[in-house]
């Protein structure tokens, strides 16, 4: 039975989606689970009730996380009180023009957020290989991923390695689910 991963995103200038639909491609990559893209602006709730992982991401401004995810997070408020994702994978991503730009908070407000859901935690062991713009996990995140976008129009940034890390983590996030799932099945 395929399994299926929602990712949930805000993106005011597409960066942000670019991250999204990289992450989706290495979902797609591993047998048995679909990656489903949903904005912030266009959400389906049931998906959202259905998905076995929800993975969460929106830039980092002001180092907190944007105001329409922040709706996003309020809307939810229903699903929190009967605890409808309790027991689901979640994860985070962000990204910012700046090299910090506070990205770890705003993956801390999402984790919270996916804990008061009751939700389980999916961080990202990628040890970083370099701080260029080519190589993955160059802001060495463990709680998720984290990327960096100069001001820029988005066919070219975020750069290659921050994309092939977003990649590496979908791939991550599926082979996790397809793990912790057939441990659920087991239980049925």
């Amino acid at each position: 039975m395929a399994k299926n991963i929602a990712i949930v995103y805000h993106s005011a200038y597409g960066h942000t989606a670019k991250l999204a639909e990289f992450i989706a491609l290495g979902v797609a990559q591993i047998a048995d689970v679909d990656a489903y893209l949903m904005s912030v602006d266009q959400l389906d709730w049931q998906l959202l009730a259905d998905a076995d992982a929800i993975i969460m991401g929106c830039p980092t401004y002001m180092g907190s996380i944007s105001a329409p995810f922040k709706a996003f997070m309020d809307a939810s408020s229903k699903v929190w009180l009967t605890q409808g994702w309790q027991g689901k994978l979640a994860a985070g991503f962000t990204n910012s023009g700046g090299l910090s730009g506070d990205k770890l908070a705003v993956l801390q407000q999402i984790q919270l957020f996916a804990m008061q859901h009751g939700m389980l935690w999916v961080g990202m062991p990628l040890m970083p290989t370099g701080t260029q713009p080519e190589d993955m996990n160059r802001m060495g995140s463990y709680i998720g991923l984290m990327a960096q976008s100069d001001s820029a129009p988005v066919e070219v940034t975020p750069p290659i390695g921050d994309l092939k890390t977003a990649e590496w983590f979908g791939q991550y996030v599926a082979k996790t689910v397809q793990r912790i799932m057939v441990f659920d099945d087991g239980l049925q």
